[in-house]
């Protein structure tokens, strides 16, 4: 995964990454936000899933993004990535702390 040599991101917990949701959320954004504007899109977390876990994996985010895009704008904002807790854990292997 293109995360696993970030500094910061060192820690393990039943081996998985762990990370805050700040990191996660960062990540995602200076990885993955290719319009800049702060937001990740369907199609942005998908892409960052074909990356780490292959084609047929990105196809099943789905109902994960609209579970965690709570306002239904299309996109995952500031105030949405703590409900991607659960989709880090399933797509990413990363373990979220909570703060």
């Amino acid at each position: 995964m293109p995360f696993m040599d970030h500094k910061g991101f060192s820690d393990h917990h039943q081996g998985k990454r762990v990370m805050t949701v700040e990191q996660f959320k960062l990540w995602l954004k200076t990885t993955f936000d290719t319009k800049n504007d702060g937001k990740i899109s369907k199609e942005e977390l998908r892409h960052a899933v074909r990356l780490t876990r292959g084609l047929l994996v990105s196809w099943s985010i789905c109902p994960d993004f609209y579970a965690a895009d709570t306002n239904h704008n299309g996109f995952i904002d500031d105030n949405e990535f703590k409900n991607l807790v659960h989709f880090a854990d399933k797509h990413f292997n990363v373990k979220i702390k909570q703060s």
